[in-house]
């Protein structure tokens, strides 16, 4: 079993209630009404069941593109996930496209940080917004994403979040996402 493997099934069950699914480049996943993550399967046909609409996984991993005091600073300032006040959610698949992998890690890091800022531009809404990274290009079988961003935040903090993504999609590093989808969550209560 692997702890860093996370699996994202969208279907008829799950914590999380999907409220949108909107493409924002490329094609869209089909609709549903739930999602159920999973953490740390061995098999990934455990988290599967008949009602599964798709299903996504990533792997968290080291961390990438990022200097020691930037990642530093990162972890003073990050809110973990899962906070009681963070009922609402984001999970966004983003592809890069090919020309993005063509390049060496050294070049990707300097658009990344150096000329879109992406760190920088994350920093500004922390500790409002948590995240986790999965990188899907590690796993052994072909996904249909780079990575998976897992994001959550009060319902109060959903303008902050927008706003926080209209800047990084308006960056240079945007022009390599060739798929990307937005999926909206709303946590669900117990009854």
């Amino acid at each position: 079993m692997n702890s860093r493997l996370f699996s994202f099934c969208g279907g008829l069950t799950g914590d999380w209630m999907v409220t949108s699914i909107r493409a924002i480049c490329g094609e869209t996943l089909p609709d549903a009404e739930r999602l159920h993550i999973h953490q740390g399967l061995g098999n990934a046909h455990e988290a599967l069941s008949s009602d599964t609409k798709w299903f996504l996984r990533g792997v968290t991993s080291n961390d990438r593109y990022v200097t020691r005091p930037e990642k530093e600073l990162l972890v003073a300032r990050q809110a973990p996930l899962g906070r009681a006040t963070a009922t609402h959610a984001a999970l966004i698949p983003i592809r890069k496209s090919a020309a993005w992998w063509a390049m060496t890690q050294d070049e990707r890091r300097a658009l990344f940080e150096e000329e879109s800022h992406h760190i920088k531009i994350g920093m500004d809404y922390l500790p409002a917004i948590a995240r986790r990274l999965h990188h899907c290009r590690d796993l052994e079988s072909k996904e249909p994403f780079d990575f998976l961003t897992f994001f959550d935040f009060a319902p109060g903090d959903e303008p902050l979040f927008d706003r926080m993504l209209e800047k990084l999609r308006s960056t240079r590093e945007w022009s390599f996402v060739d798929r990307e989808v937005d999926i909206r969550l709303k946590k669900v209560t117990p009854t």
